[in-house]
């Protein structure tokens, strides 16, 4: 009986999650093929309740973060007429790429704390760890990065492209670039409220490369040698073929 008591009293003690996501995605699959010119995913979900809705609004939030990898951050000067690199950083990790769609600005959706815990905006996305102690300012390394992806496209912020209806219903488009990396790419919903985390839910979108694509590459990375030597007869083909064209062209 004290069992069954203690059990119960345990279950009581269980925070009521009040709001949670139901998902749905345009597609699960990206294949990167020859012609592969960029991708659009469609993000839309609702709020499942068990509660009454609350005075205070909801807030959602999306993110998508490609696969991360360690690299390299050079600072380059002027040295004599020339531009060489004068430093380099190490970052830890950074992934390949990184959207986060808002219902609202990002400052009021999300605390600083709450960004701290889930790593949901750009910034706390990427981990540098540690810099050399040559390098005086380390955070500009990490923003210089950011800068550069946001203008390949690789990094979006995208404060109010998330559509929230009653409350309700949610949705947004979210574009990928055409040199995506292979890999698992992340897709996180947050449910907000005053700024607090109340609910998430994450799930899987898969990039592949297919076709020609990806004999291209099982190729390069399963026998270099092979591929390299494909590389250059190519290359003599191409090379022949242009030079027997032009020849053609100034006899005709």
């Amino acid at each position: 009986m004290r069992v069954l008591v203690a059990i119960l009293l345990c279950l009581v003690a269980l925070p009521l999650r009040a709001e949670e996501v139901v998902l749905g995605l345009s597609q699960n699959r990206i294949s990167i093929t020859a012609n592969f010119d960029g991708s659009e995913i469609l993000i839309f979900g609702a709020v499942k309740r068990e509660t009454p809705l609350q005075d205070e609004p909801l807030e959602v939030i999306v993110t998508i973060a490609g696969p991360s990898q360690p690299l390299t951050v050079r600072r380059k000067d002027r040295r004599a007429g020339i531009w060489v690199n004068n430093a380099a950083m190490e970052i830890d990790s950074a992934p390949s790429f990184y959207a986060v769609a808002t219902s609202a600005p990002l400052h009021e959706a999300l605390t600083e704390t709450e960004d701290l815990r889930h790593r949901v905006t750009i910034p706390r996305a990427i981990r540098a760890v540690g810099a050399p102690l040559e390098i005086g300012n380390a955070a500009a390394f990490t923003e210089a990065l950011i800068r550069i992806r946001t203008k390949s496209g690789l990094y979006q912020t995208l404060e109010g492209a998330v559509e929230l209806r009653e409350q309700t219903l949610f949705s947004t488009g979210i574009s990928l670039p055409a040199n995506l990396t292979e890999g698992d790419y992340a897709t996180r919903i947050f449910l907000t409220r005053d700024g607090e985390v109340i609910s998430q839910y994450g799930t899987i979108i898969t990039v592949n490369k297919v076709g020609l694509e990806r004999f291209l590459y099982n190729l390069s990375r399963e026998q270099p040698l092979i591929y390299g030597l494909l590389s250059l007869a190519i290359a003599i083909l191409a090379g022949w073929g242009a030079s027997a064209a032009f020849t053609m062209l100034r006899q005709s």
